[in-house]
């Protein structure tokens, strides 16, 4: 057993971590110091002891809601559920699960009447489903600690310097005076997702020999596509002294861990979860994906709701239960993944997520009814030569288009290759149209999607 890696901390990393951040945590009344502390020492539990932890949280939770939250009120009382009577984990699945459009239609009724201090939030959007939700602090806090805990496992700290590249509007729009003076303490450098012209590559890459990070934080097709260009350009960035990149908010393909490794000569450590669901599951060094499992109860489902065996592909619905105020019992994320039965090496004992496959938006259906990863489209397109940047759009089972940017040594020869290739995998039938685009923007919330169906694949 090991217990992860020591911290290399400067005077200054210590003196942020151990003074100023828990000082700008105090002053907006977050728990997060005690409970990254408390986190620090529950993950060397064993499963057993955790397991029966987070079934006395799930009952406390229940019973809030059950008593005073208007939506779970009604909700209980009509399926004659008690949360007294629970058992095991596995009872959850009594309970019809959350999603998006019930949350917009009953986001009044799923306030807790002794909530404090709610404020609004808003998910990006990149699934075409927008969502306003609420939060108190006590949520809050404990995304902060649990993204706190995880950024220890690689022996960094809040106080190394740091290069974020990130685009959701809610970050971009709130670089305020304050925050730009907090980060500036806090060694942290924003680059724009949205602003990746040639120029500003060239501009992020000096960036970051200049800043040196300890640490890159940012979604992968970013990260990657810097790395790309870096490349390109004959600019190592391996001897800057990065120690690891933390990659979220989209699935990272092999290739982009490959690559974002190569040139940035560092490990990479993905992690998975949302605005609307919490930080769900982080990579450690070992490579175990572990759950947030001490606030967290993640279900794999099949397309009735019935919870599915580790090993076995669902989508993930979860349960997060520092929501007290504004509940999330069994929210359904669109996102399909597997869970993992076995023990991760580092010895901790929190439970793992083994695969998160992308969005239920990222599979394709093929003419016969087939369903397949958008990957075995994106595996059609993205070695061809002079294909810079691509999209894949099912627009109906008969309908798919594909976007492409023209690189220097493009040949029209590829278009037929495409269709070809994408006929062979949805049906002879389908109409493919291939466009040349002069670029192909990020989402709203600046993820960028490969491949994006509009066909229910379940």
């Amino acid at each position: 057993m090991t217990r992860g890696r020591a911290v290399g901390r400067s005077a200054y990393t210590a003196w942020c971590s151990t003074v100023l951040f828990p000082l700008h945590e105090l002053v907006r009344r977050h728990d997060s110091v005690a409970r990254r502390r408390a986190l620090e020492q529950s993950q060397w539990w064993s499963p057993e002891r955790i397991e029966r932890y987070r079934l006395e949280r799930l009952r406390q939770f229940l019973r809030r809601a059950a008593t005073t939250v208007p939506y779970y009120e009604g909700l209980f009382r009509s399926i004659a559920f008690d949360p007294a009577g629970l058992r095991t984990l596995a009872d959850l699945e009594a309970i019809p699960l959350l999603t998006k459009a019930t949350i917009r239609a009953n986001a009044e009724a799923l306030k807790a009447r002794d909530a404090t201090g709610l404020r609004p939030f808003n998910t990006g959007g990149s699934s075409g489903e927008p969502l306003t939700f609420f939060l108190d602090k006590d949520r809050v806090s404990h995304d902060v600690a649990a993204k706190w805990r995880a950024t220890r496992w690689w022996g960094v700290d809040i106080g190394d310097p740091e290069v974020v590249v990130w685009g959701s509007p809610t970050e971009l729009g709130a670089q305020d005076w304050v925050r730009s003076i907090r980060d500036r303490l806090l060694r942290s450098t924003l680059l724009p997702a949205f602003e990746m012209s040639e120029s500003n590559l060239d501009g992020f890459v000096a960036a970051i020999r200049a800043r040196r990070p300890a640490m890159l934080f940012g979604y992968p097709s970013a990260l990657a596509h810097i790395a790309r260009h870096a490349e390109s350009r004959g600019q190592p960035l391996n001897d800057v002294g990065i120690r690891v990149a933390f990659v979220t908010a989209e699935r990272l393909y092999p290739e982009q861990r490959d690559q974002i490794r190569r040139t940035f000569g560092c490990p990479v450590a993905n992690s998975y979860g949302g605005r609307d669901a919490g930080l769900i599951a982080s990579e450690c060094p070992a490579g175990g994906m572990h759950m947030s499992g001490e606030d967290i109860i993640v279900e794999v489902v099949d397309g009735d709701g019935r919870s599915q065996p580790p090993g076995v592909a669902g989508e993930i619905v979860v349960t997060h239960m520092s929501t007290g105020s504004f509940p999330f019992i069994r929210y359904r994320t669109g996102d399909i993944g597997v869970l993992d039965e076995r023990a991760c090496e580092c010895g901790r004992g929190l439970p793992l997520i083994k695969e998160i496959q992308g969005r239920t938006t990222d599979f394709v259906v093929a003419q016969d009814g087939t369903v397949m990863h958008g990957l075995a489209l994106v595996y059609v397109v993205r070695d061809l030569p002079g294909v810079a940047k691509f999209k894949i759009v099912q627009e109906s089972v008969d309908h798919t288009s594909v976007f492409l940017v023209a690189g220097p040594d493009f040949d029209h020869e590829v278009v037929d290759r495409i269709r070809v290739g994408m006929a062979r995998r949805l049906g002879s039938r389908v109409r493919i149209d291939v466009e040349i685009v002069d670029d192909i923007p990020p989402e709203r919330s600046g993820k960028y999607r490969y491949v994006v169906s509009k066909v229910a694949a379940r």
